[in-house]
C-alpha cells in the first residue's frame, strides 16, 4: 500500500494486502495532546511506542502536542523525541485540545490521523480496528465508543450518567447518530480533515463533537469501535466548566446549521457518499412514527433540561434556573422536531416556527413554574431531589402538550399536499 493510494480520495479502495515499507513515511499519526503531564507522559508514550512497534503492521508516527505546559512536560517530550524513533514533539503557546489537534493534523504527512488521551484509558488492542477502515477507504472517521453493548467500561456512576445524558442531548438537539462523542480515541482520514478542520471553531473539549456533527451532516461514514475503557481517577477535567462550554457549543453549532452558515450541502456534494437508492422526500407523517421520534427527542430534551437546571441551580434561584433551562431546551427541541418529526427542511418559515415554538414554550413555562410555585407554597424548604422530581413531572406534562400543539398548530401545514 502506498501513501499516494491512501491519499487518492475518501472512497477509493487501496489494496489492503500490500506490504507497506518504512520509506513510504507514516501511514498513521497518533497525536497525544498534553498539558502538565510530566508524571504520566513518559511511561505512557513508551508503552504506546512499544505496542505499535510490536503489533501495528503499518509505518506510524507518535506526535506529542504540548499545550503550553508549565511543568516539565515539554522537556520530557523533547527527550522522548530524541530517544525514540517515530516520536516527535510539537509545542503550542496556547492551551486547548482542539487547537492542538487542528495544528498537528493540519501539518501531518500521514494519510490517517488519530488521537488518544495520554492516560491510555482505552485498551490499545482497539487501535487497529479503529484505523483499519480508514486505511482501506471503507470509512471516513472512526471513534471509540464506551456506550456500546460490546464495550467494557470501568468508571464512576457520575461520569457514566453525564456521558449518556450528553450524548442523548446531542441526539435530541443536533440529530446526532453516533453513540459517544467524548471518548478520547478517534481517527480521521487526512483529506477529510483538510476539508472539515477549517470549519470547526471550537479549540477545547467541544472540538470532537463539532467535527463529528459536521462529518455526519456532510454524508461521511463514521465507524464505531466498542472499547475496553478504564477511567482515570486523577482526571483534572472541570466537569461543570466543560458542561457549560458544551452547551454553548451545541447552541452555536445548532444556530449555524439552522441558518445555513455552514456549507454542509457543498461538503456533502464533495465528500458525501451517494445513497444506494433515491431518498424518499420528507419524513413519515403517520402518528405512530411521529410519536416515536417526538418521544426520543423529548427524552433527550428532558435529560438535558434536568442536567442544565441542576448546574444552574448551584448559582441561581430555582425560578431563574428553570427559565434558562427550559428556554434553551425548548429552542433546541423545536429545531429537532421541525426536521426529524415533521420533516420540515430549509430556512423557509423557520422564524415563524420558532416564534410559535416560543408560545408553546410559554405555556410549558407556566405549567412548570406553577408546579414549582405550588411546591414551595406547600413546603417551605423542599429538598433538591423533590424539587427536581416535581419539575420533571411537570416538564413531561408540558412535553405532551407540546406535541399536540406542534402537530395541530405549528407544523400543521406540512401535512397538506399543497405545502410540500
Amino acid at each position: 500500500m502506498t501513501i499516494s493510494a491512501l491519499r487518492s480520495g475518501p472512497h477509493d479502495q487501496p489494496d489492503a494486502t500490500s506490504n507497506p515499507t518504512r520509506d513510504t513515511g507514516p501511514v498513521l499519526d497518533v497525536v497525544i495532546p498534553v498539558y502538565n503531564e510530566q508524571t504520566d507522559l513518559e511511561p505512557c508514550v513508551r508503552r504506546l511506542h512499544g505496542y505499535l512497534a510490536a503489533h501495528f503492521p503499518y509505518p506510524f508516527q507518535i506526535t506529542i502536542a504540548d499545550n503550553a505546559s508549565t511543568d516539565g512536560t515539554l522537556k520530557i517530550a523533547r527527550r522522548l523525541e530524541a530517544e525514540l524513533p517515530d516520536v516527535s514533539c510539537v509545542h503550542l503557546s496556547e492551551k486547548g485540545r482542539g487547537r492542538a489537534l487542528r495544528a498537528v493534523w493540519s501539518a501531518s504527512p500521514a494519510p490517517v490521523l488519530s488521537y488518544m488521551d495520554v492516560d491510555l484509558s482505552t485498551d490499545l488492542a482497539a487501535l487497529l480496528p479503529l484505523v483499519a477502515p480508514l486505511i482501506s477507504g471503507h470509512s471516513d472517521l472512526a471513534i471509540g465508543t464506551r456506550l456500546s453493548r460490546g464495550s467494557r467500561v470501568v468508571r464512576g456512576a457520575k461520569r457514566q450518567i453525564i456521558s449518556r445524558s450528553y450524548n442523548l442531548l446531542l441526539r435530541g438537539t443536533l440529530a446526532a447518530r453516533f453513540s459517544d462523542a467524548q471518548c478520547g480515541f478517534k481517527a480521521i482520514r487526512a483529506e477529510v480533515a483538510g476539508q472539515l478542520l477549517p470549519l470547526v471553531e471550537d479549540t477545547g473539549w467541544f472540538f470532537d463533537t463539532e467535527l463529528l456533527i459536521l462529518a455526519e451532516r456532510s454524508g461521511l461514514r463514521i465507524h464505531e469501535v466498542p472499547v475496553d475503557w478504564i477511567d482515570d481517577p486523577d482526571s483534572r477535567v472541570d466537569i461543570v466548566a466543560t458542561a457549560v462550554a458544551d452547551l454553548k457549543g451545541i447552541a452555536r453549532l445548532g444556530r449555524a446549521l439552522i441558518t445555513g452558515s455552514l456549507p454542509v450541502g457543498e461538503l456533502r456534494g464533495q465528500l458525501g457518499r451517494h445513497p444506494l437508492e433515491p431518498a424518499t422526500p420528507g419524513v413519515p407523517a403517520g402518528l405512530p412514527r411521529q410519536l416515536a421520534r417526538f418521544a426520543g427527542i423529548g427524552v433527550a430534551s428532558t435529560l438535558a433540561y434536568v442536567l442544565l437546571f441542576a448546574l444552574l441551580r448551584t448559582v441561581v434561584g430555582a425560578q431563574a434556573a428553570n427559565l434558562v433551562a427550559l428556554l434553551a431546551t425548548a429552542v433546541a427541541n423545536t429545531s429537532a422536531n421541525r426536521r426529524l418529526t415533521f420533516g420540515v427542511t430549509g430556512r423557509h418559515g423557520i422564524g415563524r416556527h420558532q416564534l410559535q415554538g416560543l408560545v408553546v414554550f410559554a405555556l410549558g413555562l407556566a405549567l412548570t413554574s406553577g408546579s414549582l410555585a405550588a411546591l414551595h407554597a406547600l413546603t417551605t424548604a423542599p429538598g433538591r431531589l423533590l424539587e427536581i422530581g416535581v419539575l420533571v413531572l411537570a416538564n413531561l406534562a408540558a412535553t405532551v402538550l407540546r406535541f399536540l400543539l406542534l402537530r395541530a398548530w405549528v407544523f400543521r401545514a406540512r401535512r397538506t399536499p399543497t405545502t410540500r
